[in-house]
């Protein structure tokens, strides 16, 4: 059965210029000028050496706050999967790291689509892969760069040591339509540490396995132009260290309540989630319309824009609030702002972005990579 488009109601859409009380909810709303500070912050500090910044795009899945990192100085974009790549190339971005391993006959043919069109580089860390990586290159006649991928700690992806990365980079480097472009490390395991001053200290102890297969790499023979990896707790370690040379810091862009927790303050709360008081149960509480679905759970509980009201629990479809103080004069309609506490899966919620300054719709911006996971 066809629908006709004609009848299909679509999605309310505030107007121009609106402010937060005709926005309908749950909406994300992105802070333009905290977004353009985060931005020039990060890169002022990726001007200052020795790693260039190539962000990762994994949080914002947005082609236009990608367009504004590259405009900053950006090199490129990163992003996890060929389907937030394929988004970011029908978006115009010329060059994309897939800081992922892409398997398989389907992936393969859709990432040699996208070097049709773009500068595209991968990580690999198997030599069965790199094996069909080659063939489905050297067949269309495109070239895929790749990055092997180092284990630095986080036990997750990647080689073990700078003997199985030179023997991998052979590889790569042997077969005809690959271009053996340098490693990718990631220590993800240590992007929440606290005390700050252990995280550094951690860092710096497990990134030297990066310098380590990078040594090992070129004393048997290969350059390695890059070494890429980082994040936005770590960027302040990772980035000053002589053998790096990308940075692939992504929350910085638009923050979250995670990150500004572990010690993030150079950088703005530049995302919330708008909601709606849709209930009062009792004197000291209130439902809101933003529960699982609107907002992630699983590095804990959203930052409450409002004095006095806490975060208490979660359900679907709605989250419960604790009120004390001048939180208590809270009405039912009243909209009320969140901090996520994972930036990165509570975007891939939503469709848009509402683009706010001083307090009012100055645009929307598509989540282009949302639900592209594969």
């Amino acid at each position: 059965m066809t629908i006709d488009a004609a009848t299909k109601t679509m999605p309310y859409r505030a107007p121009l210029g609106a402010g937060p009380a005709e926005i309908d909810t749950p909406a994300l709303l992105l802070d333009h000028a905290k977004l353009i500070r985060n931005i020039a912050r990060m890169a002022t500090f990726a001007a200052g050496g020795p790693a260039h910044l190539r962000p990762h795009s994994k949080t914002h899945k947005c082609v236009e706050i990608a367009r504004l990192q590259l405009d900053a100085g950006a090199v490129g974009i990163t992003c996890a999967k060929v389907g937030e790549a394929e988004a970011l190339a029908d978006g115009g971005i010329a060059d994309i790291l897939i800081a992922n391993q892409v398997v398989g006959p389907i992936k393969i043919a859709r990432l040699i689509a996208l070097a049709r069109r773009c500068a595209v580089t991968v990580a690999v860390d198997d030599a069965g892969n790199v094996a069909q990586l080659s063939a489905a290159a050297a067949r269309t006649g495109v070239t895929i760069r790749c990055y092997v991928e180092v284990d630095v700690g986080m036990a997750r992806c990647g080689v073990p040591d700078g003997t199985a990365a030179l023997r991998l980079a052979r590889l790569v480097h042997d077969h005809p339509g690959l271009v053996f472009g340098g490693l990718q490390t990631y220590e993800g395991h240590l992007q929440n540490v606290v005390p700050l001053d252990e995280r550094i200290a951690l860092t710096k102890r497990d990134m030297a396995a990066a310098r380590a297969a990078k040594e090992a790499v070129e004393a048997g023979g290969l350059a390695v132009d890059q070494v890429s990896g980082g994040g936005t707790g770590t960027h302040m370690v990772t980035g000053r260290l002589p053998y790096m040379s990308e940075l692939q810091c992504g929350s910085y862009a638009t923050m979250d309540a995670q990150y500004r927790a572990v010690g993030g303050a150079d950088f703005d709360n530049a995302l919330t989630v708008l909601a709606t008081v849709i209930s009062r149960p009792r004197p000291d509480r209130a439902v809101i319309d933003a529960g699982l679905k609107a907002v992630t759970p699983e590095f804990g509980d959203p930052t409450v824009l409002c004095d006095g009201a806490s975060w208490l629990d979660f359900s679907e479809e709605h989250g419960e609030l604790s009120l004390s103080g001048a939180a208590g004069e809270l009405r039912v309609g009243d909209k009320i702002e969140l901090v996520p506490r994972h930036g990165c899966t509570t975007v891939n919620l939503y469709d848009r972005f509402h683009v706010m300054r001083d307090g009012r719709l100055i645009d929307e911006w598509a989540v282009a990579g949302r639900g592209r996971s594969q």
